[in-house]
């Protein structure tokens, strides 16, 4: 078996539906659990749709929801052949729809919203569910919110999901497809709720190591991760190959094709993820194990929107217990931090999210003489970057000595040197770390 996750681009139309479908369909004597997404654009016009709510205006939300009915309905003709599939679907979707509508009457809380979020996730598996039934397929439509569970945590409850999803397979043993929505699971209190980070990836991962199955595919609309930024750097190719870590590290620092945090589950159960592209089903695409290709560098991304803050006192010469005050500060404001060098007499660290920068500055200065540096960016490469590898870090360094660098961090990690620079020489960084490392 394999899991197969799908995006809202992949099922945005009843095309692309069709399509999609036919890239699912197992081979003989094998069977696929599918991950799908809401429709592209819905979820926005849900979030449009509770924020209208949230504010007291049902004229507005109704406005929304009318103009997403319309929509969906339009699809119906299009997608099924037959009057009895159009009819099921359409008499689906009008209680949905009417479902909707019942939240602009009372009380609407984070609670209410959660629900509201959901339902796309639920008419698109519900609309393709139908399509392959239509076709004569072995489909069954399974329920995400009766496998996906979170604990008190907000983490996904991984004992709950491997036994909910096994229960599933045995009490619909005989199918060939297998259809359930990403992104959307409940809460330790059984309420509707979602995954946040990562969303349908998320789903994947946690369904196809819960069933440890041979495989999980991301199908995405680009061959893969890969080498570089192709939206900044030409002639950029697929990395067919990544370790679970240098993934991570790509997917954290900018490689947008894939969560950093969604793989871990498939990580620690050894099932391989693969990233493919719906636009070209042939194409190998990347391949995310647990092998290390020992002596190379697999690929560059970029983090944009850092922040960086370097704090210098005197009071750090020879002091134990500095740092961990300065660290205290970032926790107590709920703020991670990506990058940190120290000195002496200073560190500097950087940070991707300013929600609580003014309050950090200001305990900061408590400390030392405080510097903030905006609209910087990181820029990392990932690899085999184990101390043992003579001349990597140094062939890294030669392809930005003609770029100011802000930070350079090397060693946290075997697989991930960093430079930081100023968002306007993030192209050139990108540039010519992929001449340097990649085209010679």
């Amino acid at each position: 078996m394999k899991v197969m996750k799908f995006g809202g681009t992949s099922v945005g139309s009843p095309q692309r539906m069709k399509e999609v479908a036919r890239i699912f369909e197992p081979a003989q004597g094998d069977q696929s659990f599918v991950v799908l997404s809401a429709m592209s654009g819905t979820t926005n016009s849900l979030v449009e749709i509770s924020d209208y709510m949230s504010k007291n205006n049902p004229e507005g939300a109704s406005t929304i929801i009318n103009q997403l009915e319309r929509k969906y309905m339009a699809h119906i003709e299009e997608l099924y052949q037959t009057q009895e599939y159009r009819q099921k679907t359409k008499k689906f979707l009008q209680e949905e729809f009417r479902y909707l509508r019942s939240f602009c009457k009372g009380e609407f809380t984070s609670k209410e919203e959660r629900i509201v979020l959901a339902q796309g996730e639920i008419m698109s598996t519900n609309m393709v569910t139908n399509y392959l039934l239509e076709q004569g397929k072995k489909a069954i439509l399974l329920s995400a919110l009766d496998m996906i569970r979170t604990n008190e945590n907000g983490e996904p409850d991984l004992q709950f999901i491997r036994e909910a999803a096994m229960e599933q397979l045995e009490k619909n043993a005989n199918y060939d497809i297998y259809i359930t929505q990403g992104f959307i699971c409940r809460n330790v209190n059984g309420e509707v709720d979602n995954l946040q980070r990562g969303g349908s990836d998320y789903t994947a991962c946690l369904i196809g190591a819960a069933l440890q199955t041979a495989e999980i595919q991301i199908w995405t609309d680009i061959d893969g991760m890969h080498n570089n930024d192709p939206r900044v750097v030409e002639h950029t190719e697929p990395v067919r190959q990544l370790y679970f870590e240098e993934a991570a590290e790509l997917a954290y620092f900018g490689a947008k094709i894939l969560h950093p945090t969604c793989i871990l589950p498939a990580k620690y159960a050894g099932v391989p993820v693969r990233l493919l592209n719906t636009m070209d089903p042939t194409a190998p695409g990347t391949i995310i194990n647990n092998e290390i290709q020992r002596g190379t560098i697999k690929a560059v991304a970029a983090k944009d929107n850092i922040t960086c803050i370097q704090i210098q006192s005197s009071r750090m010469l020879l002091a134990y217990g500095f740092l961990r005050k300065v660290f205290e500060i970032f926790e107590q404001n709920k703020t991670s931090i990506d990058m940190i060098c120290t000195s002496e007499v200073g560190v500097s660290v950087t940070i991707d999210n300013i929600a609580h920068l003014t309050d950090i500055v200001n305990e900061l200065k408590m400390y030392g003489t405080v510097q903030v540096d905006d609209d910087m960016c990181i820029v990392c490469v990932v690899g085999d970057l184990v101390s043992g590898n003579v001349g990597f870090e140094t062939r890294a360094c030669m392809a930005v000595k003609k770029i100011p660098v802000r930070m350079i961090s090397y060693g946290g990690s075997n697989f991930n040197i960093s430079f930081l620079v100023k968002a306007e020489d993030k192209k050139r960084t990108l540039q010519a770390l992929s001449e340097t490392l990649f085209n010679k």
